[in-house]
Order: C-alpha cells, then structure tokens, then sequence
C-alpha cells in the first residue's frame, strides 16, 4: 500500500490545532506539544505552530479563511514542507486545504498511522496497521486520485478518473476483507495461545504511551524488550513469565494509549489488546513527570472502557518520579532520588521509577499481595504456595 511518506529526514513541518471550548487553549496547547514530539518521532522538524480558538471548525478548511491565509503565508515563506493538523480532516477538508496551501497536508490520524507502519515489527502488528491504513484511506481516495501529481506518495499509478477510482474502491475493500479474516485467524491462534498458558494469573501493563511500560516489564521479568524515549516504541504485545518469592504470574505490555486514538486503530488491534480485556489485574503505569498526567489517565480510563476493560481491578503507579518537579511532588521537597515517602502511597497506588529503580521493592511487594489474592480465590487449596 502506497500511502503519503512523513519519514523525509528534516522535512520542515507546521503544525496548526484549534481550540473549540471556552477555556481549552491551555489544553489545546498541549495537544499541539504531543502533536510536535508525534511530527519528531515520524522523522519530522516542527518549525512553527498555529492556534486558533474558534466555537467550531471551519466546515470547509477546518481553521477560518484568515488563519488559513496566515498559514499559506507562513508555508510560502520559510520553505515548509508539510502542515500537519491536530484533528482528523475529511475528504473535502484535505482537499480544500491542499488547493490553499499548495504542500503536503496530513491529519493527526495519518500521522499515527505513519508512526504505527513505521514500528509495527512482526506480520501481526503489519496487518493490524495496514487494516488501518485502508480504512483510513477509503473515504479519501477521490482526494488522492485528484492530487497524485502534487504527492510524493499516493495510492496507484494511473490517471485520475472515475473508472480507476471505483476500481481502486473495490480492490481496497477486498484488501480490508482479507485482513480481517487474517485478523480472526490471528484472533483464534492468541486465544489458543492464552488458553495454553495454563492457570497462573494474568497481569497486563496500561497507560499512556511513553510512560514507561517497557522499561517495568524488562526490571519485573529480567527481560530486554524495546525501550526508547519516544512514542508508540511498542506495537506488539510482549508476555513474560514473572516470579516474586515463589509465585509465578503473567505479566504483558500492551501499546500505549494516546488522546484522539482512531477509533479504527483501535479496532485493528483488538487481538493485541485482548490482553488487557483478558487480564486478571491491570497495572495502570503514568508518567508523574508530565505536566498533563492527570488528562493522560482520563484518556486511558476512557480508552479503557471503549474496548470493554473498565471493569479490572486497577493498580495504579506513578512512575518517574525521580523526573517530577517540586510542584507535582507535592509535599516531598527533598531530593528527588530519594524514595517516595510513605504517606504519598495508598492501597491503590504507588510512585515508583522504573527507571531509577526507586521503590521498586515496595512494588514487587504490593504486586505479590494482589497476584496472591487473586490465586487464593481462584485456587484455594494451593494455599501451601505462599508458606514463606
């Protein structure tokens, strides 16, 4: 599948979000801080960002006519190669946008689909994408087929016309079938696979993306699954076989969440996060250090209960604490590599770093109690385990 390359090295890109709500600047600010580091990691530069606050977008271009212009200016000017907007434009919106502005245009979804083509590491995780990707790429062909002289990547090779678009329309439909069935299949072989996992409790690592999941997974099961400092740096499900005194469970790391996930993303990758909708706990890892942590957990819980997982037993853990700034610490004002003090845990939570290994005793504990709790239930004659 031909799609639009984000991966150019230094491919100078503007950024442009708006912010509908009354009072949501601050937040829409945020978006566009995540939609940068989103541009960075598909091998883009982000030069400048644009922030309208309108009631609603612009039906035709998104942004109003004079912010359009603004960034038509700008584009013209400094050489810009790609504007990317923080929402998900339609068919007619790219279309109107791209006669303005005359470059490259993407939408957030595209840019993470993007990101996702460019990580997915095993055939599972490719499928999963480029089921996505059709998806995504079904409603806009026309576009695509209209501008293919102006793209460095797009669907086919032939001439615009209604005959090639109506026949890429079927073969995409057809491709979307064929994944989907390889996808059940897939779907049957992780089921089979769990089943034969035998009776140990299931624990699944949550979160936001980048917040750690990895680094936790490879300190718990003594493994060396992928870390970087970057989003998405996981794709495919990782399962390991944990011991804590003599106690053995499952623990899996699953793909981090971010705000506006596609909802069509979500759906191609249900067998990876079956995991989560399976697990017996869930152990929801956030990234104390960021400023908007708190938006961060509303849109795991969020994302949490569209796949059907909200009702789990939720552990949560407060990682990189050792990153946290006076103001998140709260009232441990010492020094930062110090271990959490106990009063700022609960029977809920606990603030850990992974990464710097603090508190992580605390933690193996804390997990032993829950995982033994849950084993106890299940299996109340195998109370002999837990004799030490």
């Amino acid at each position: 599948m031909r799609s639009y390359s984000t991966k150019r090295e230094q491919e100078r890109v503007a950024i442009v979000g708006l912010a509908i709500k009354p009072g949501k600047k601050k937040e829409t600010e945020s978006h566009l801080e995540e939609l940068a580091l989103l541009t960075k990691t598909a091998g883009g530069k982000p030069v400048k960002r644009f922030l309208q606050q309108v009631e609603r977008p612009h039906p035709a271009t998104f942004v109003g006519r004079g912010m359009l212009d603004a960034i038509s200016d700008y584009v013209k000017e400094n050489e810009i190669d790609t504007v990317v907007f923080d929402d998900e434009l339609s068919p007619s919106q790219l279309r109107n946008i791209e006669n303005v502005l005359q470059c490259k245009i993407l939408d957030r979804t595209n840019l993470i689909l993007d990101i996702f083509a460019g990580r997915a590491r095993t055939a599972h995780a490719r499928i999963q994408v480029e089921l996505a990707q059709y998806n995504y790429l079904l409603p806009r062909l026309a576009h695509m087929w209209t501008h293919l002289e102006r793209q460095q990547g797009g669907i086919g090779l032939r001439g615009p016309g209604e005959r090639e678009i109506e026949t890429d329309r079927r073969i995409i439909r057809e491709k979307i079938n064929r994944l989907k069935k390889e996808l059940l299949r897939i779907d049957r072989q992780k089921n089979t696979q769990r089943r034969s996992r035998g009776k140990l409790v299931r624990v699944a690592l949550v979160g936001y993306t980048n917040a750690g999941k990895s680094t936790l997974l490879n300190l718990l099961s003594n493994s060396r699954v992928l870390t970087e400092n970057k989003l998405f740096a996981t794709l495919d499900t990782t399962v390991r076989r944990v011991v804590i005194k003599n106690l053995p469970f499952l623990l899996a790391d699953t793909v981090g969440f971010i705000h506006k996930l596609p909802h069509f993303l979500v759906e191609s990758f249900k067998a990876t996060l079956d995991e989560v909708r399976e697990a017996d706990l869930l152990l929801h890892v956030i990234d104390s250090s960021h400023p908007d942590f708190e938006a961060q957990m509303r849109v795991v819980s969020s994302t949490l209960q569209d796949i059907g997982a909200n009702d789990k037993p939720v552990f949560t853990l407060f990682n990189k604490i050792d990153l946290m700034n006076e103001k998140n610490r709260g009232s441990d004002k010492g020094n930062p590599n110090m271990a959490v003090p106990p009063d700022l845990n609960s029977d809920t939570s606990i603030y850990i770093s992974a990464l710097g290994k603090i508190n992580i005793d605390v933690l193996r504990r804390e997990l032993y109690e829950r995982v033994k709790d849950i084993h106890i239930t299940r299996y109340p004659y195998n109370d002999f385990l837990y004799n030490t």
